[in-house]
């Protein structure tokens, strides 16, 4: 598990690198999260070595890798991923095979967009009902008993109430997850609006020195265009 794209391919086909001392059979696994259709060319190039390939990006961030509870989504073969299992329980509890390579990461960052989206969502809701007057932490217990439920509203939503961005997840984790959303979109024609909000909320986030606070401090984004704070007596 590498930080971006070009860090794979340094790993797998670099001087020096994996693919130099692969034999035939052998697995490789990348749980990186990394652009998707790189990973189908990653995954051929290794195929063509006569080996599998497996892509099993994981959500869960630092509380689910401590815990061994990892959402681990995965592309591949089901005989090479059966054949790897017991290696992926041993580290999440949550493991899906979601199709053929590329499709792990494609989930994963599909598993980004919506995260980013429900705590902008989440931030939005409980600005506004601070700044129209209203208690947001009973406004967030109402919440929860209805169909705006969630595990955003539920955890996030109480981390902002509380003033509590010890990461979690960054910020900058997930502007760079965020940023390779935008760009696989531009490669396949589907464009992202929402996810380039999102990106934009995050950006700014950053610019005021958030960017390794937990990614529920987006909130500061929203107080900040509404000159509201969502708790009274508290500096962004």
């Amino acid at each position: 598990m590498v930080p971006d794209t070009h860090h794979v391919e340094k790993v797998l086909f670099g001087d020096e690198g994996v693919a130099e001392g692969l034999s035939n059979g052998k697995v490789v696994i990348d749980m990186s999260s990394i652009s998707p259709i790189a990973t189908k060319d990653f995954a051929k190039r290794i195929k063509d070595l006569q080996c599998d390939y497996l892509d099993a990006p994981v959500s869960g961030g630092e509380v689910g890798a401590k815990s061994a509870a990892l959402t681990i989504m995965i592309g591949g073969s089901n005989e090479t991923f059966e054949r790897a299992k017991p290696l992926f329980e041993a580290m999440g509890k949550n493991i899906n095979l979601v199709g053929g390579n590329g499709d792990g990461q494609t989930c994963k960052v599909a598993n980004q967009i919506i995260v980013a989206l429900n705590i902008s969502a989440v931030s939005e809701a409980l600005v506004f009902a601070s700044k129209a007057g209203a208690d947001p932490a009973k406004v967030r217990d109402a919440l929860m008993g209805g169909f705006a439920s969630s595990k955003i509203l539920e955890v996030h939503g109480q981390r902002m109430l509380d003033r509590t961005f010890k990461p979690g997840f960054r910020i900058r984790l997930h502007q760079k997850d965020l940023n390779l959303a935008l760009t696989t979109g531009r490669e396949i024609n589907a464009a992202l609006p929402h996810t380039a909000t999102a990106q934009e909320l995050f950006t700014s986030c950053a610019a005021y020195g958030l960017q390794d606070s937990d990614h529920s401090a987006i909130v500061h984004a929203i107080e900040g265009m509404a000159n509201h704070q969502l708790v009274a007596d508290e500096t962004p």
